[in-house]
């Protein structure tokens, strides 16, 4: 049977205020386009669907569009929430959904209720098992008292102990005569980030080994780390990766889905097909003159300017008027002044909130590691809910 898996849509995503809808609604026909090309039984979505927990009508639209337009073409739909969606949402359109054909999973639970999504591929007859393990937060693996009490290597212990339990459950339901599949959003240790990921809910305690992974698994269909990558284990565990650039820290990425054919038995072949509707994020360096000399050179692409020059009254409104998908400009260091750089951004590294927060404990003099692991605790709190307040 075959399969496509991909992730990490983020459909509603922004870029420094510029819309992005149309440009993902591209990116979706695309992917529609090589599933029904391709011929495949099912398409598996590993999470992050939408870039917030209450996403707009439009982007809804364009997702459900979507997923009835592959479900229409007889492809089983399987899809996991991601930490940027909100679970208990995607719980509640389950039952309609489930008449679409179109199988939702919001929310971990174990296999004897519902937790593999099993079904026979069009196009073999064969049986498919799907352990689906959508987005866990790290407040459902230690209790507040415990993030307190315990130091930040326990805590990771408890994180990586919740995720085992949880595939041991699931993957007890595998038989020999399936294809047998794992699909979860989360973090393998030794990931490498794409480069737009949420780090307080991809690093500190959120991580696990890919040898959790069982050897009998045809197939780890991984979401959360926008960068195409394979992670060494004793099965085939893949990141499909971002199938577009979701920021400017993934304009080097490669972008694909990934086309999976498997059979009881039988190793998976994988094969990356690129996606290619996605408009290119760009990085470019130099002077205002130069970087205006030729603006058709830089096509559709979207850009972040480096300046190489002292910053000029009126220099923003020169730039944006031969670049006008320009949409960060920055002083480089070399060049950086206090004069005339109204809404020109200075080129410093951007820091985390909890490295701000660790940089603000050691000038007070405060060395704590239950300190830290609260702010962690309260940080991915607010980062789950800001968008739904």
């Amino acid at each position: 049977m075959k399969f496509l898996h991909t992730s990490d849509w983020h459909v509603g995503k922004t870029l420094k205020g510029r819309n992005r809808l149309e440009e993902q609604a591209g990116v979706l026909r695309e992917i529609t386009q090589i599933a029904v090309g391709n011929d495949v039984d099912a398409v598996l979505i590993a999470g992050d669907l939408y870039e917030n927990a209450a996403p707009t009508a439009d982007a809804q639209r364009l997702v459900v569009r979507t997923l009835l337009q592959l479900a229409k073409q007889d492809i089983e739909v399987v899809l996991i929430a991601g930490n940027h969606d909100h679970g208990a949402t995607l719980e509640a359109y389950k039952p309609l959904m489930d008449i679409a054909g179109i199988h939702v999973y919001g929310q971990a639970r174990p296999a004897a209720k519902g937790g593999v999504h099993s079904f026979r591929a069009k196009s073999t007859d064969e049986r498919v098992n799907v352990a689906v393990l959508p987005f866990l937060s790290q407040r459902y693996a230690v209790r507040a008292a415990e993030i307190i009490a315990n130091t930040p290597s326990q805590n990771v212990g408890a994180y990586d102990q919740l995720i085992r339990d949880v595939l041991d459950n699931l993957t007890g339901a595998f038989t020999s005569d399936a294809v047998n599949i794992v699909m979860a959003h989360l973090t393998c240790t030794g990931g490498v980030f794409g480069g737009g990921e949420r780090a307080a809910q991809s690093i500190m305690e959120y991580h696990v080994p890919a040898a959790i992974f069982p050897v009998e698994a045809h197939y780890v269909a991984l979401g959360h780390l926008h960068r195409r990558q394979t992670i060494p284990a004793a099965c085939p565990v893949h990141y499909s990766g971002s199938p577009y650039a979701i920021d400017f820290g993934e304009q080097n990425n490669t972008h694909v889905v990934c086309l999976v054919e498997a059979s009881p038995g039988t190793p998976a072949k994988i094969t990356d097909i690129p996606v290619t509707a996605g408009r290119r994020l760009r990085t470019i360096e130099g002077t205002v003159a130069q970087l205006t000399a030729d603006p058709a050179v830089y096509g559709e692409d979207y850009l972040r300017l480096v300046i190489t020059q002292p910053a000029y009254a009126g220099m923003r409104d020169d730039l944006l008027e031969a670049l006008p998908n320009a949409l960060e400009i920055r002083i480089h260091p070399d060049h950086a002044s206090t004069g005339a750089t109204a809404g020109i951004a200075t080129h410093q590294p951007t820091k985390t909130p909890a490295q701000l927060f660790s940089d603000y404990c050691h000038s007070v003099g405060v060395s704590d590691d239950r300190v830290t692991a609260l702010f962690n605790h309260l940080h991915d709190d607010l980062t789950r809910s800001t968008a739904r307040s």
